[in-house]
């Protein structure tokens, strides 16, 4: 790329991205939606999933650490906010614990992290590391995936409730507030990443930026269908379907 892309256009080509690269495609995620998975496939989803909500917060707070005003900081600290909860209101962990206790899992098991997939390990650490390490530019864009969320969310929602008969509305209570919340800190990073893009190089690293943003969610996703569906063979040392984190 060696000329700015108008406004218009850089837009439509992070659209673009998440059109094509966003796991609304991914083939576990088109399973878990459509009641394809077994109960203790489930579970695996939940486990492994706690492990990237738990370090939202922590990547938040890198970003956080790294903007010069107060305007700035006041936007983005409510995404901690949101995950981490307060006095009055519990956050988005705590009610992804309430789903991983709703479908069966130990919650010392959960908290403890013992049975996260090494492919999940590795997807969430690094996204943690790129956002420490880039530009605060490329760390803010790396959130645009929330440009694509709510749509996903609600599909994830409806499949689950019409599909699992362990499943409730209270155990997917943590997805009730993420289609706000979702569209209210893309709608902010967004305006962020397009105001201050100023040069062609700078368009290019917020491409590739939700790019590798996308590649970390799919490829938590990789390691679930791997290990727990195609071929199916979870590593000796994660979790086990029924053994180690399972409630009685």
């Amino acid at each position: 790329m060696n000329a700015m892309m108008t406004s218009d256009d850089f837009v439509a080509a992070l659209r673009e991205i998440g059109a094509t690269r966003y796991h609304h495609l991914h083939p576990f995620q088109l399973k878990l939606q459509s009641g394809e998975l077994s109960k203790a496939q489930v579970q695996a989803w939940a486990l492994n999933r706690y492990y990237y909500q738990s370090k939202i917060p922590v990547k938040d707070a890198y970003i956080l650490a790294r903007m010069e005003t107060s305007e700035l900081r006041r936007e983005w600290r409510e995404r901690i906010v949101d995950h981490d909860g307060d006095a009055a209101n519990p956050g988005g962990i705590e009610k992804w614990i309430a789903l991983t206790d709703g479908v069966g899992l130990d919650r010392d098991y959960v908290l403890s992290g013992e049975g996260i997939l090494p492919g999940t390990r590795f997807a969430v650490d690094a996204y943690v590391t790129f956002v420490r390490e880039r530009s605060l530019l490329e760390a803010i864009a790396s959130s645009l995936t929330e440009l694509f969320s709510p749509n996903v969310i609600g599909m994830r929602v409806r499949g689950m409730l019409e599909h699992y008969d362990f499943i409730s509305p209270e155990t997917l209570a943590y997805f009730d507030k993420r289609p706000v919340q979702a569209k209210r800190d893309s709608d902010f990073a967004l305006d962020y990443c397009v105001r201050h893009a100023r040069r062609a190089e700078e368009q290019l690293a917020v491409l590739d930026a939700l790019r590798f943003k996308c590649s970390v969610l799919w490829a938590q996703l990789d390691a679930l269908d791997h290990a727990y569906v195609e071929p199916g063979r979870p590593p000796f040392d994660v979790w086990q379907p029924g053994l180690g984190g399972t409630s009685p």
